[in-house]
């Protein structure tokens, strides 16, 4: 009797339980689209197709500005987490094995092992400590808070391709006397490049959508905008938070998609 090859989709109820899951995962998501072109202003009922609300997010004035912030601590923390974690990974990559590398690496991804909330708190009462001491404010606080939660999402991407890189191209360089960092600016870096785009897009993402360590770390005036968009959905609901969450999420959508054509590109 022929052996058959177990298959998970052979299951009985397989399709129906996926078409369930995929039903639940995007029907929300295609409601709020569908709703930010609501020319109404109740968020539930249907009043014709409208770009109003686009309009009235583009022209507050509270939108851009909680807009530019996030840029621009999104921005500044994928540049340095990306930073760190390329240091990172070329130091548990490119040596030997070593005593403490799997408590290093743990280190190094702790961010997501514990719940955000815990995270949260500890960054709060770190930086307000700071803050008493020095009396230091500024929007410093949260760029730092939001790189070293970005960090391992940076690290993961890097790390996999240093990981993918032969390394003949780089002995070949010593072996032509080339000096350690002339190997890493002509052989290493341009290799590893796709990993650290990979690895700051995903740092970017992930800044640009948090919101429990910003609403922890934040001061008074320093919304981003999706702490701006929780403010506004515990007061009025309009359909102009669904404008917001839309346009947030196609630029989503754009940089992951970038990201997986960059991974794509390790083989």
């Amino acid at each position: 009797m022929a052996r058959r090859d177990f298959s998970v989709s052979a299951l009985p109820g397989f399709g129906t339980i996926a078409v369930i899951a995929f039903v639940l995962l995007y029907a929300p998501i295609v409601t709020m689209v569908i709703y930010s072109f609501n020319d109404s202003e109740s968020v539930a009922l249907w009043g014709g197709f409208s770009t109003r609300w686009y309009a009235a997010a583009w022209e507050n004035t509270q939108v851009q500005e909680a807009t530019i912030r996030s840029l621009i601590i999104a921005v500044s923390a994928a540049l340095i987490a990306t930073t760190v974690a390329t240091m990172a990974a070329l130091g548990t990559t490119r040596r030997g094995k070593f005593k403490g590398q799997t408590i290093i690496y743990i280190m190094i991804n702790q961010p997501l092992m514990v719940p955000e909330i815990v995270t949260a708190v500890a960054l709060l009462i770190f930086f307000a400590a700071i803050k008493v001491a020095t009396g230091i404010q500024g929007l410093g606080y949260l760029i730092l808070a939001h790189s070293a939660f970005c960090v391992p999402f940076a690290y993961l991407p890097i790390r996999a391709r240093l990981e993918g890189m032969d390394m003949t191209l780089e002995t070949a360089a010593a072996d032509l006397y080339a000096s350690p960092w002339q190997t890493f600016r002509r052989i290493t870096l341009p290799l590893l490049a796709p990993g650290i785009a990979a690895g700051a897009m995903l740092s970017f993402v992930i800044s640009l959508d948090d919101v429990i360590i910003t609403e922890f770390v934040k001061s008074a005036g320093q919304d981003t905008l999706p702490t701006y968009m929780l403010g506004q959905l515990r007061r009025a609901v309009t359909p102009e938070v669904n404008a917001i969450s839309t346009a947030l999420l196609v630029l989503t959508v754009l940089l992951l998609t970038a990201f997986f054509l960059l991974t794509r590109r390790r083989g």
